[in-house]
């Protein structure tokens, strides 16, 4: 075989949850394309999903790079867009190579291979840097892929799975094909003029947490890379693509607190332009009480923590490994330090009621979030959790595994009520923090403004937040003046598509 040219392509998928936010990167092809240009082969990044492209754009890029291998990415809301999009490499191109990686094939190989009709050749299973370029090596020297480790394919009618891959020590290694990106399409929409890039310092999760992918799909491990090594990457965005806004990939960017102040330290000293948006655990906010205004000098703008759940009980069988009064204090950690504060509640598990839920918005309203998001669960079908709520899944279609949609139901509740209560949820809490806005400082009252106009025109809580702009009256004077602006019977604006 002679295979040179690569697409990696996004699937097109689209839910309004995180993209009504901002346009986020694939960082994953990021590396990926650079390991593959590392060994010489020709690489297209097309993020297809971040540009709202449908099935004939995505067609006529086909058609003009003529790639030989096509590769693409799912997550378990965007597999079912992922095998299309393979298949439509495969009737563009029949001899086109197709590969497909990320958490859902990971777990699911067997499922997707198993189906006669599917257009999948190779899954990649673990981290593809290593793998897909080594797949195509192999592929190329006409040798057998069962020596490449990391792989599942269909050999003689079986599904033919090959060791797991190691995972990769040396992340500060790893090249980066940034010149790829189309900057300008990616930012973060709460703030004016930004381009965001999506960045990550470690890879792996140490947690146990029973309804999530990540600690399953890192094995429970953990590597980073040294702070030199990141805070040089983020001055080399911001000075060669111009990116002032970073969102911390990293699942516990902040567990070796040694390794995390060096990086704070960095940040202050070099000022490299950058402000950061980061996910970390309620725990690791309580160990760094005393660093929180070094989190704000350094860049720090936006911390999201998963309180998750509002009772122990349910705590504990999420296997958070926290308890509910520490989520309180660590959201206040972050209000205190003038940093924005976001958290999630997990809802729509069987025991669920429109009683329980309104007091999960009360005590979201307690905890004191700048944002709360109350989401449906989504059971997905490797998660250890799973065997507990199977026989509560109403609906098996993949794609509206998303977090918004209902797709399991409560034993006292229909996923119609649920869904509205959902939105009640979201209602209810959002009015009382733009009631209350002027309780906060005039940079967050900024911020909050505009979420308030993204929110209203543009994510899944449109309906909810329209019909909370109609009692303006009660409402500030910045949020009445920016509901002056807003055309509320109208529907929502597109927005873009994030890259997960």
């Amino acid at each position: 075989m002679n295979l040179k040219r690569v697409a990696l392509i996004t699937p097109p998928y689209h839910s309004g949850v995180v993209e009504s936010a901002g346009t986020w990167l694939n960082l994953g092809f990021v590396y990926i394309a650079g390991a593959l240009r590392e060994r010489g082969y020709q690489v297209d990044y097309y993020d297809a999903m971040a540009l709202w492209h449908r099935w004939p754009e995505i067609r006529a890029r086909l058609e003009d790079f003529r790639p030989d291998v096509v590769a693409t990415t799912a997550f378990t809301a965007s597999i079912v867009d992922a095998v299309e999009l393979l298949r439509l490499a495969k009737e563009v191109r029949p001899r086109t190579v197709t590969v497909i990686g990320n958490v859902h094939a990971h777990f699911c190989y067997q499922e997707l291979l198993e189906d006669p009709a599917t257009p999948i050749d190779f899954v990649v299973r673990g981290e593809g840097e290593s793998t897909l370029p080594g797949l195509l090596d192999c592929l190329n020297a006409q040798d057998d892929p069962a020596k490449v480790p990391g792989l599942a394919f269909v050999r003689h009618g079986q599904v033919h799975a090959t060791p797991a891959a190691p995972f990769i020590t040396d992340l500060d290694a790893l090249p980066a094909a940034w010149d790829l990106v189309e900057w300008p399409i990616y930012s973060y929409h709460p703030k004016k003029d930004s381009t965001l890039a999506i960045v990550s310092s470690s890879r792996g999760c140490r947690q146990n947490c029973s309804f999530c992918s990540q600690q399953l799909f890192w094995q429970r491990s953990w590597r980073a890379r040294s702070p030199e090594n990141f805070v040089a990457e983020l001055e080399l965005l911001n000075r060669r693509h111009g990116v002032n806004v970073a969102m911390l990939a990293d699942e516990i960017p902040t567990l070796d607190r040694n390794r995390w102040e060096r990086i704070l330290d960095l940040l202050i000293e070099r000022q490299p332009g950058v402000k950061l948006l980061m996910e970390t655990r309620v725990d690791d906010i309580l160990r760094d009480e005393d660093l929180m205004d070094r989190y704000r000098e350094a860049g720090v703008e936006h911390i999201y923590v998963g309180v998750e759940a509002c009772s122990q009980k349910t705590l504990n069988l999420f296997r958070k490994g926290t308890k509910v009064e520490q989520s309180k204090r660590a959201i206040d950690l972050i209000n205190n330090a003038d940093i924005v504060s976001e958290t999630s509640f997990v809802l729509g598990m069987p025991d669920d009621t429109p009683e329980s839920i309104a007091n999960i918005v009360e005590l979201a309203i307690h905890y004191n979030p700048d944002m709360a998001f109350f989401l449906a669960i989504a059971p997905w079908p490797y998660a250890d959790l799973y065997p507990a709520l199977k026989e509560h899944v109403a609906v098996k279609d993949y794609r509206k595994y998303n977090l918004v949609e209902p797709v399991l139901k409560p034993t006292a509740m229909t996923l119609a009520e649920l869904e509205m209560e959902l939105g009640k949820a979201a209602k209810t809490f959002f009015m009382h923090k733009f009631r209350n806005l002027g309780q906060l400082s005039p940079w967050k009252q900024e911020f909050m403004t505009e979420v308030f106009k993204i929110l209203v025109n543009n994510s899944y809580l449109a309906k909810q937040m329209r019909a909370m702009a109609g009692d303006g009256q009660a409402m500030p004077p910045e949020i009445r003046q920016a509901l002056a602006g807003l055309a509320t019977d109208q529907p929502p604006r597109k927005g873009i598509a994030p890259i997960p």
